[in-house]
């Protein structure tokens, strides 16, 4: 098993001196190699112009799309740049040709901006859109999932770990079911790619989105899009430009044929690049061992704070991630992060407008989260839990 050298990284990480970062599936610390491909590129910018210091930097910004298809195993033709996680589903959901009557199945878990969507798309479009339950683990049930299936879902969306509540859903086993009743799947992505291995091949959806300011340790305002190139032609984005399509004739246009019909042609250049580098970080280091060191983490600390007076860790799920949500007793969580945030400690709070459905159901209102990487330390867990209990 690879081992991570974690002074190593700790010291390519200045963040790591500066506080005790258990908000990654916020945004996490950049090392340094990704802040100064930002840096550099901006300042190439500055000195010879926003157009002169792309085309020099062609090669580094090509590179984003074959660092994606080696950390997702697809093609770098079904990789798409888009400026964050929202837009990149945005971008693949709004393209699906929903008719009336069409059916999404989507999980009790799934996140505000997806639902919104949503319901927006049931609006617009007289789709009905259908909750599956949780099982007695608290992920989506895979088998109730199944029985829902008739010739009218159009759709199964599912969030790969929702932001809140720790778990995995058995995202392979979905696709599974996907493919074998030939239903489009979409998979969010955003707090799984950078902390654990994805496949897409082994996943089977058809697309996937994601960003690149959380566990991949990008810049913010970056993000990606995946689309299977045997869906790509039947997937027409809801908007289009010169860079996604051609204008061919007074009266005619068409639209590239690889994942770039869901880009713009104005972008964010230097995060683009930045987030590159950050891809190549996390293969340097492996994502195996990134998910063990994790888990590990997350593992430790759950015990820890099960173990703290008032403490009650609300975390569900077979599969569990670096996302660690718990409640104090006498002690809200939005108390709870300010109180830690002026002693240099980050975390975060999900409240129950972020994943309406779940915690209404388990009758929260809002949870403190912390979640971690792998160059957090088993000293910064044994310093949390001793601030988080003096309060």
């Amino acid at each position: 098993m690879i081992k991570i050298d974690i002074g190593q990284v700790r010291a390519e990480t200045p963040g790591c001196s500066q506080v005790l970062h258990f908000n990654n599936a916020g945004a996490s610390l950049q090392p340094d190699t990704v802040f100064q491909a930002v840096v550099d590129h901006l300042d190439l910018e500055r000195r010879i112009g926003g157009y002169e210091a792309k085309a020099q930097s062609q090669e580094k910004v090509d590179r984003f799309y074959s660092a994606f298809a080696t950390l997702l195993n697809c093609q770098p033709e079904e990789i798409a740049y888009v400026e964050n996680a929202t837009r990149a589903w945005d971008m693949a959901f709004y393209s699906i040709p929903f008719v009336r009557g069409d059916r999404i199945l989507t999980g009790q878990t799934e996140y505000a901006s997806n639902y919104l969507a949503f319901l927006q798309a049931e609006r617009r479009h007289g789709l009905r859109i259908d909750v599956v339950p949780n099982d007695s683990t608290g992920q989506i049930s895979v088998d109730r999932l199944e029985a829902k299936i008739d010739d009218r879902v159009k759709l199964i969306a599912i969030t790969h770990i929702p932001s809140h509540g720790g778990l995995v859903n058995p995202a392979a086993a979905i696709g599974l079911i996907a493919r074998k009743y030939g239903i489009l799947y979409l998979l969010d992505a955003c707090q799984s790619v950078g902390q654990m291995p994805i496949d897409v091949q082994e996943i089977g959806c058809d697309m996937l989105s994601g960003t690149g300011r959380k566990f991949l340790r990008g810049p913010r305002g970056t993000g990606f899009l995946y689309v299977r190139q045997a869906c790509i032609e039947s997937l027409e984005p809801p908007f289009v430009d010169l860079h996604a399509a051609t204008w061919v004739d007074e009266d005619r246009f068409e639209i590239r044929k690889d994942a770039k019909r869901f880009e713009n042609w104005e972008s964010h250049v230097a995060g683009r690049i930045g987030l590159a580098h950050a891809v190549d970080y996390a293969l340097g280091i492996g994502l195996p061992a990134i998910w063990n060191r994790v888990r590990y983490l997350a593992e430790v600390l759950r015990s820890r704070l099960r173990d703290s007076p008032g403490i009650v860790v609300r975390d569900m799920g077979k599969e569990q991630c670096g996302i660690v949500t718990f409640t104090k007793e006498g002690e809200a969580a939005s108390a709870i992060h300010k109180r830690l945030s002026g002693q240099g400690i980050n975390i975060s709070v999900s409240t129950v407008a972020s994943a309406l459905l779940d915690m209404k159901s388990r009758g929260l209102e809002e949870v403190a989260r912390a979640s971690v990487h792998y160059f957090n330390t088993d000293g910064e867990i044994e310093r949390f839990c001793e601030a988080l209990d003096r309060g």
